[in-house]
């Protein structure tokens, strides 16, 4: 039986939780057993395959924890097996290459599928201050009556002064169906309490937005399951209202399927290379522009890339591939800088591994790992320009296109 299933996936970031669960492993021909009888843990099939490794160091840890521990009622198979694959792939001293328990790989999943629980309301701050940008439409911060602009005072009863935005995220977020308390202010109005019923959310990973004289921004949060087919979407929608240009918005996206990167780059890009692939051996793999639902919609249309330290991966695989193949600028600020492929294995327990098995490099060949790609024109999106909730970048590419 087929033991996992692999798709080509860029991240720039493992969120790791505290989680621990599953207890069997099938790995390279040798299997390892934890059983718990009360506390006791037994191996099976102990001596690995021929290898360069001797596993013998491995095994002896095991017997003496089992045997002499001082705690060793409270052993816990789970832990002790994901902890030794983790400290494993851990040793690689690889950042992108992760281990991830069950738990953590079903957050990574929906985290692509852009599925979350919370109150599905965008956050800011604005001004030292912990703000609303946006509730979402149909979600509970909208259903609760949350306004854009309202002011975040406390969460659960505790000052947000000074709190960052994925802390405030971590406090917010939650289990469907559980409350959280905010404290807002609306302008100068008194501050109010509103208690809210998280939810199960989905949000959309394309965008799109008319800003006049035919220009539309397309913004693109990440590359996810459902990323081509809410970008057939958009650029139907942009393609049936004769647009002059398009600010394709790639900041602050991690990455995501590598497909879904090519697949995007086609519509702008009718033929030839948009990524290269190379491996350990040095062999070469070529991913060509591809046909698209919309017909390389936008291969006539004038584009403008906007780009951050906050485009990685998937996203400078685009931005790249679209520089050099149609000629699109560049504005904003440096990117990441992550050049590496990362091959998904589901296993049968729900665990995953994420593997880095290649560099990808533009059609030219340049690789950007931890060098990124320079803007064509930079400019900076400072604190200031935040919170007085201007954006230069998006303004410079506005002006580039009309």
């Amino acid at each position: 039986m087929k033991l996992f299933f692999q798709k080509n996936l860029f991240l720039t970031l493992v969120f790791f939780f505290v989680f621990l669960s599953g207890w069997q492993v099938g790995f390279a021909g040798f299997q390892l057993n934890l059983r718990l009888n009360p506390a006791q843990i037994t191996v099976v099939n102990k001596t690995p395959p021929s290898q360069t490794i001797d596993f013998s160091l491995l095994w002896d840890v095991i017997d003496r924890v089992n045997q002499d521990f001082l705690f060793r009622t409270a052993i816990d198979g789970k832990k002790l097996l994901y902890g030794a694959v983790s400290g494993l792939v851990e040793a690689l001293g690889d950042p992108y290459t992760s281990f991830l328990i069950p738990e953590q790989n079903e957050a990574f999943t929906k985290s692509l599928e852009g599925v979350y629980e919370g109150i599905g309301a965008e956050l800011a701050i604005r001004n030292k201050q912990l703000v609303i940008v946006a509730p979402l439409d149909g979600s509970p911060a909208s259903s609760a009556g949350v306004r854009a602009g309202d002011k975040i005072l406390e969460i659960e009863g505790v000052s947000t002064s000074g709190i960052t935005v994925s802390e405030a995220v971590s406090k917010i977020r939650g289990t469907a169906g559980t409350p959280v308390t905010l404290t807002l202010q609306r302008a100068n109005d008194p501050a109010f309490a509103v208690t809210i019923t998280r939810a199960q959310i989905t949000v959309k990973s394309v965008k799109y937005e008319a800003k006049g004289d035919g220009i539309f921004v397309i913004e693109v949060s990440r590359f996810g399951e459902k990323t081509n087919e809410e970008w057939d979407d958009a650029v139907a929608a942009v393609k049936s209202q004769n647009p002059k240009g398009i600010i394709l918005d790639l900041r602050n996206n991690p990455g995501g399927y590598l497909t879904s990167a090519v697949y995007l780059a086609s519509e702008f890009i009718e033929s030839g290379p948009v990524v290269l692939q190379e491996d350990a051996s040095g062999g070469r793999q070529t991913l060509s522009a591809s046909a698209t639902k919309n017909s390389h919609a936008f291969a006539q249309t004038s584009l403008v890339v906007l780009i951050n330290g906050g485009s990685a991966s998937a996203s400078e695989i685009l931005a790249g591939a679209l520089r050099e193949k149609v000629e699109a600028k560049l504005v904003g600020e440096k990117s990441f800088g992550k050049g590496t492929v990362q091959d998904a294995v589901d296993f049968d327990d729900g665990s995953g591994l994420h593997l880095t098995i290649a560099k990808w490099l533009t059609p030219s060949g340049v690789w950007v790992h931890e060098v990124g790609l320079e803007p064509d024109f930079k400019v900076e999106l400072t604190d200031a320009d935040v919170n007085a909730g201007n954006d230069p970048q998006l303004a410079a590419a506005l002006d580039l296109l009309r």
